[in-house]
This record gives structure tokens, C-alpha cells and sequence, in this order.
């Protein structure tokens, strides 16, 4: 992508498509300078983010602030922007993590080490929330090390408990539980990422490091 896109999604809504590493700048621009009492809802994905406008909102000059925001928005994986503002920084959370998971075994034995070998690796990496989707709570956290990619299962299981923890492709998954899943299933963790009775509900936030610690099993 040479510059980012700005295209409408029926009557009040627009998808940005965002540089690299601009997704949380641009989603959290998204409600600034007044456009918050306009915009109901900001759902970023993992290189666009859509907005949501309320009825009545000048949809042509919604579109221009997000251009314009696109096009100005800061890398989020740098500390400082190229006009020498300090980026807030993402915080960086820990889960503990029992490496008990169902799939544990197979996938050490796909990858070529021990169960051991895919905890420490996993436990090691930085992971980084890239974007939420497919159920609430649901976070596709980055950062998955080469060593331990594999594809999806071929098939998915009905449904999977909260707090297992699951890989797939270059990611980690925390289930918030109640959803079919077809990732590999590494762990378990008592950490509760998702609460509907909590404010706000997610414990993590977009841009986010985790920082997965083993505990005993």
C-alpha cells in the first residue's frame, strides 16, 4: 500500500485501511478533536479500522479527518514520531501460564523438540495485542516465534473453555471462553482477559505487550 484508503461501509460507516504499525493511532484519533460525541463505535482489525457514525453525521468530512488522520497517524511500534512527540507507551501485561494443553504433546512432536522446548519458546517471545475480532474479548496477540508456527487444526473443536491458551500461524490466543476454536491448544491460564461485569470489560488493549509466564502445572 502506498498511502492509506478511506472507503464507506453502507450509510455511516467508513473502513481506514492503515499503514504498518499505525492501527491504535488511528483508531484512537478516530474520537479526538470532537469526533467523539459523532462516532459510536471504533473497531480496529489488523490493518484497518472501522468507524462508526451516529445519524446526522457529516459523513464527507468524517472521511476527510480520517485521511488525514491516516495519513499523519504515528507508527505505535516506535517511541517517539518523526515530528518528535512521545508515542504513549503500550504496557506490558503478565499471564501466568500452566503448559498443560491438550495439543501440547502433537505440536512439540510437529516442530521437532519436547513440550518443554515449545513452553520455553513460547514463554520467551514478546507477544503484542495486534487486534480484537471474532468474539468479544477475543485477542490475536503478534509475535509468535518462526519456530513454533504451524497452520490451524483442520478441525475446529465445538467449543473451548476460558483461559486456554492456543497458537496458530504468527499468533497466540487467550480464549475468553464459550466459542468454537480451531487453534492448537499449548495451556491454561486463570488470568480473566474478559469480564462483561468489569470497566472496562477487556483487560487488554490494543498495542499491548504480554508477556506469558510459566507457572507450574
Amino acid at each position: 500500500m502506498t498511502a492509506p484508503a478511506v472507503h464507506r461501509a453502507g450509510d455511516r460507516s467508513w473502513i481506514v485501511d492503515c499503514l504498518p504499525g499505525t492501527v491504535r493511532a488511528v483508531a484512537d484519533g478516530a474520537v479526538t478533536d470532537g469526533w467523539d460525541a459523532w462516532v459510536t463505535d471504533v473497531v480496529p482489525a489488523a490493518a484497518t479500522v472501522l468507524v462508526v457514525a451516529r445519524p446526522g453525521t457529516r459523513m464527507a468530512a468524517l472521511r476527510r479527518h480520517l485521511r488525514t488522520l491516516a495519513l499523519g497517524a504515528p507508527d505505535v511500534t516506535a517511541t517517539v514520531t518523526d515530528a518528535g512527540t512521545p508515542v504513549p507507551p503500550a504496557r506490558t501485561v503478565e499471564v501466568g501460564v500452566r503448559y498443560d494443553g491438550a495439543d501440547l504433546p502433537a505440536v512439540a512432536d510437529r516442530l521437532g523438540t519436547t513440550p518443554a522446548g515449545v513452553a520455553r519458546a513460547h514463554a520467551a517471545a514478546t507477544h503484542q495485542v495486534g487486534f480484537f475480532g471474532f468474539a468479544p474479548g477475543f485477542a490475536y496477540l503478534d509475535g509468535l516465534p518462526d519456530a513454533l508456527r504451524l497452520p490451524r487444526l483442520s478441525t475446529p473443536r465445538p467449543r473451548v473453555e476460558a483461559g486456554v491458551v492456543a497458537i496458530a500461524g504468527n499468533q497466540t490466543v487467550v480464549y475468553p471462553g464459550g466459542t468454537p476454536g480451531g487453534w492448537h491448544q499449548i495451556g491454561t491460564t486463570t488470568a480473566v482477559l474478559w469480564d462483561v461485569d468489569a470497566t472496562p470489560p477487556n483487560r487488554l488493549g490494543l498495542g499491548d505487550r504480554v508477556r506469558f509466564v510459566e507457572v507450574p502445572a
